[in-house]
């Protein structure tokens, strides 16, 4: 098959479509024939030599897919080759061919492409986790999401209103400020020309957000606190500015304040599963019926993998950048 490789240079220049052998499936696992694969940032990280991927996992790029069913591995039930078919993929995602757990697949939701269904899982998974999971959003309450306009962000955006409550986003232009309102952000708040902390003061009457979604870290903390109401939640998912920073702890204490976050590539395939469980109880129907939407920004041929993430590492796009595989 033909694949991805990187390196030694962690340029993207370095990135380069090479040949290579088709992966079998092992035991609870599905091999698909990938025909589009979408890029993140923790590609573009893993290709920096900063996010390694875990023991046994594929070393290609790329953490989720949408394709058909290619073979099925030992123990797997509810699958055939040839069902259509996206999931969160541990690695191996740039390539004609993946392999990965069945418990992390997921049908392709009635009425999308498989080119709308690659830009689903790892940006629903993550704001599943982290939002749901670890959060405890409920209806009523305001989330404050950084990155509004990427793919987590908007992902975020479709949660929150799923589940009855508000958004409030901080995006770097007027452009994708606009858009994440249209999107169905409550507010979208430009971070290059307002001041996040008085605006999100301002639009809370001064009471803060229940929870901030936080993909950027370093200074920010202390800023994404200070918005928090009584009993507030900070959940980190990425540490773009850094990961230190410097907190005032009375603050913490006195406003019951919680600091937490997560990572989804690490945890384990029973934890995967449950989250996909919850998924496809919760979301996919959302999806086939309109309530939840994805935007795909722009796609590009395999062999242009660079120029993809280029773009990502530029953050000029809107939503999911893509990786056509095949046609």
């Amino acid at each position: 098959m033909q694949h991805i490789a990187f390196g030694p240079d962690p340029g993207a220049d370095s990135m380069r479509l090479v040949d290579g052998p088709v992966p079998v499936p092992v035991a609870g696992e599905l091999l698909i024939a990938v025909d589009h694969a979408g890029v993140n940032r923790p590609d573009v990280q893993q290709r920096a030599g900063k996010y390694p991927p875990p023991p046994g996992a594929s070393p290609i790029l790329g953490l989720e897919v949408a394709g058909t069913v290619a073979a099925i591995g030992a123990g797997v039930e509810g699958w055939r080759e040839g069902d259509a078919v996206c999931a969160l993929a541990p690695g191996g995602g740039y390539a004609e061919y993946c392999t990965t757990p069945a418990g992390q697949a997921l049908p392709v939701p009635k009425g999308f492409t498989l080119a709308q269904a690659a830009a689903l899982c790892e940006n629903w998974f993550t704001v599943w986790a982290n939002l749901v999971d670890i959060g405890g959003l409920r209806a009523g309450q305001q989330v404050l999401v950084h990155g509004g306009s990427s793919g987590i962000g908007l992902a975020a955006i479709e949660l929150i209103k799923l589940r009855g409550a508000h958004s409030i986003v901080t995006v770097g232009d007027e452009e994708k400020a606009r858009f994440c309102r249209e999107f169905g952000a409550g507010a979208a708040i430009n971070y290059r020309t307002e001041d996040f902390v008085a605006r999100v003061r301002e639009l809370t009457a001064g009471e803060g957000v229940d929870i901030v979604l936080d993909m950027v870290a370093g200074d920010y903390v202390p800023r994404n606190l200070s918005v928090l109401r009584r009993d507030g939640k900070l959940v980190l998912i990425a540490l773009q500015r850094g990961a230190r920073a410097e907190v005032d702890l009375n603050a913490v204490m006195r406003n019951r304040l919680t600091i937490t976050g997560s990572t989804m590539r690490p945890r384990t395939i029973a934890e995967k599963t449950a989250i996909r469980d919850a998924l496809r109880r919760e979301v996919w129907p959302a999806l086939e019926d309109g309530r939840a939407r994805v935007h795909v920004h722009t796609t590009f041929p395999l062999a242009q993998a660079a120029e993809a993430h280029r773009l990502m590492e530029s953050s000029r796009h809107i939503g999911k950048i893509l990786l056509r595989v095949r046609g």
